[in-house]
């Protein structure tokens, strides 16, 4: 569903993320794609949508009960959402190595300074989800040249 999310994001012209949230009570309660050019948003990242979403569907801050599943490592801000809501487990695909926040470049997700932490499985489907990002960043570099 992840991996929707990005095309369908890539569809419009949005960088190719896609994230959703899982409750372990309710099931899938968040998803989304990027949306920062659509929204004019730059908080506007998939995780932060599904997120939100997963916040109202729950009506609580609070998801201790849920998994994230996202395309691309999150990044910092992404990250610390992820702590803010108490969210025990995340899966990503591809390393970020430009802002990667779970493992890459920051380890935001399991700094023992914070107050929560988050369980990081990094490398599902990593070869889809980059394979998306990839493709998306050499079509613009080929328009650009034009």
């Amino acid at each position: 569903m992840a991996l929707e999310e990005a095309r369908a994001a890539m569809a419009e012209d949005e960088v190719p993320v896609g994230a959703v949230v899982v409750s372990l009570d309710r099931g899938i309660i968040g998803r989304s794609g990027n949306q920062r050019e659509r929204l004019k948003d730059p908080t506007a990242h998939a995780e932060m949508l599904a997120i939100t979403q997963a916040s109202a569907a729950l009506g609580s801050w609070r998801l201790d009960r849920c998994l994230l599943y996202v395309t691309l490592e999150p990044c910092p801000m992404c990250a610390g959402a992820i702590i803010l809501a108490r969210m025990p487990w995340v899966v990503f695909g591809c390393t970020d190595p430009k802002a990667g926040a779970c493992e890459t470049l920051f380890n935001i997700t399991n700094d023992p300074r914070l107050n929560h932490r988050a369980t990081v499985i990094g490398g599902v489907l990593a070869d889809d989800c980059g394979s998306i990002l990839t493709g998306f960043f050499r079509e613009k570099r080929r328009m650009g040249k034009k």
